[in-house]
C-alpha cells in the first residue's frame, strides 16, 4: 500500500532529520564481521548447559553446590559471549561496494537488507 503524500513527506523529513542529528548511527559501517549462525547454536547451547549447572549448583547447596553453580554462570557467561562475538568473514562475501547493479542475496540479513536500500535511496539524489 503506497504511502500518502503527507505520510511520504514526513518520512523523508524524518530521514532527513536523522541522517543530519544521527550520522554515526545510519553510516555505521558493516565492515568485514558477522554473526556466526554456528556461534549462536553453541552460545545457546553453552547457556543452557550453564543454566542447568546453576539449577544443580542451587540443588547441591554445600560447598559443592557452590563450585558447580559457579562453573554454570561461568558456562553461561561463556555462552553469551560466544553466541554475540561477531567472526570475520570470508573475502567473498565481503558486502558489495555501493552502485553495484545486482540485488542483494537473499540469505542477506533484514539490516544489510535496509542498509543497501538507504544506500541506493541516498545515492539516488
Amino acid at each position: 500500500m503506497p504511502l500518502s503524500e503527507q505520510e511520504q513527506r514526513l518520512l523523508d523529513e524524518m530521514e532527513r532529520h536523522l541522517l543530519h542529528n544521527d550520522a554515526d548511527v545510519v553510516s555505521a559501517p558493516s565492515g568485514d564481521r558477522a554473526l556466526s549462525y554456528r556461534n549462536l547454536v553453541y552460545g545457546a547451547l553453552l547457556l543452557l548447559a550453564g543454566v542447568g549447572g546453576l539449577i544443580v549448583g542451587v540443588i547441591l547447596g554445600d560447598v559443592w553446590g557452590v563450585v558447580v553453580g559457579v562453573i554454570g554462570f561461568a558456562a553461561m557467561l561463556g555462552g553469551v559471549m560466544l553466541a554475540v562475538t561477531p567472526v570475520r568473514r570470508p573475502l567473498s562475501a565481503a558486502p558489495r561496494e555501493r552502485g553495484s547493479a545486482s540485488k542483494p542475496q537473499s540469505s542477506a540479513s533484514f539490516m544489510d537488507r535496509m542498509n543497501d536500500r538507504w544506500d541506493r535511496r541516498q545515492d539516488g539524489r
